[in-house]
């Protein structure tokens, strides 16, 4: 067996393996907000230990920056699901950004500018675009009775980046011809982008379909669900090509190696982190309507 069949098998394994954990992680609610904070902390460790190895003259607090992140999801999943209705649940969270750009008073770096600029770069990237999922999954009802959860809202954005990736790499290796962003990912090709939003175009609308079939519809009719996957397939697109932009800059291939085959945290999720915000922003814009 060659190395190249080796990788394959490991790399099919570690992707199936990522998948039915997702997938079981959407289940309940309890176990998406778990799973969603193991994968925050872990992606923002990875981050700040990127920058502090591979940027020159920085030093993020890697320490107070994961667990500031991890606070943040935390807190808007209990503002989210009810267990906390006002603004004091985001008050340690400021308070500790607040200390992060202070800190740099006391630090005599080389560099305090950059600094900031990375450690407030992984809130905003990283800390925000994981915890606007549970905006996604989470619903209070009108009159303040309950919370709802939509497991189908948050596990279709990763289903449509997940079909995304496989229909514009197989498109791409048939047909593509005309480079995306050479600049940045030179194997990105339009022909690839294309092929994969067409094939999450069909598989929004099957999901529509089926999730407005019975007697209770979804909130998204069937056009909603093939606009949502046009917003994840543009916007994932886009989470790519800034992580790519982000690791050349570092002088990376990989973020980490956490996942066989796959890479880091930030390579798994790169597409994510900007989806789901986008997704966040499309169904708020659709439903004021």
């Amino acid at each position: 067996m060659t190395e190249k069949q080796k990788n394959l098998i490991v790399r099919s394994i570690t992707g199936v393996l990522f998948v039915a954990v997702m997938v079981a992680g959407f289940l309940n609610p309890r176990a998406m907000i778990l799973l969603f904070t193991l994968i925050t902390g872990l992606t923002m460790w990875e981050y700040t230990g990127l920058v502090n190895d591979n940027a020159a003259y920085v030093q993020v607090n890697r320490f107070i920056s994961t667990v500031a992140g991890v606070y943040l999801f935390i807190a808007v999943a209990a503002w989210r699901t009810g267990i906390v209705s006002n603004f004091i649940v985001m008050v340690p969270y400021v308070l500790t950004i607040v200390y992060l750009l202070i800190s740099e008073l006391y630090a005599n770096t080389k560099n305090a500018i950059n600094d900031w600029a990375y450690t407030m770069f992984g809130q905003v990237y990283i800390a925000m675009g994981f915890s606007l999922i549970n905006i996604l999954a989470f619903e209070m009802a009108p009159d303040g009775s309950g919370v709802s959860y939509d497991m189908l809202l948050p596990l279709s954005v990763f289903i449509f980046l997940w079909v995304n990736d496989s229909g514009a790499y197989c498109a791409g290796s048939l047909l593509g011809k005309h480079k995306l962003f050479p600049r940045i990912s030179p194997g990105k090709t339009w022909e690839g982008s294309i092929g994969g939003g067409i094939l999450v175009i069909i598989v929004a609308a099957i999901i529509g379909y089926l999730a407005n079939k019975g007697t209770e519809t979804h909130t998204l009719s069937m056009v909603g669900w093939i606009g949502l996957g046009l917003v994840v397939v543009v916007f994932g697109t886009w989470g790519d090509l800034v992580e790519s932009l982000f690791k050349r800059t570092l002088g990376v291939k990989d973020s980490g190696s956490i996942l066989p085959g796959h890479g880091g945290m930030m390579d798994r999720f790169d597409s994510s982190l900007m989806a789901i915000p986008a997704a966040v922003v499309y169904l708020y814009t659709i439903t004021m309507l």
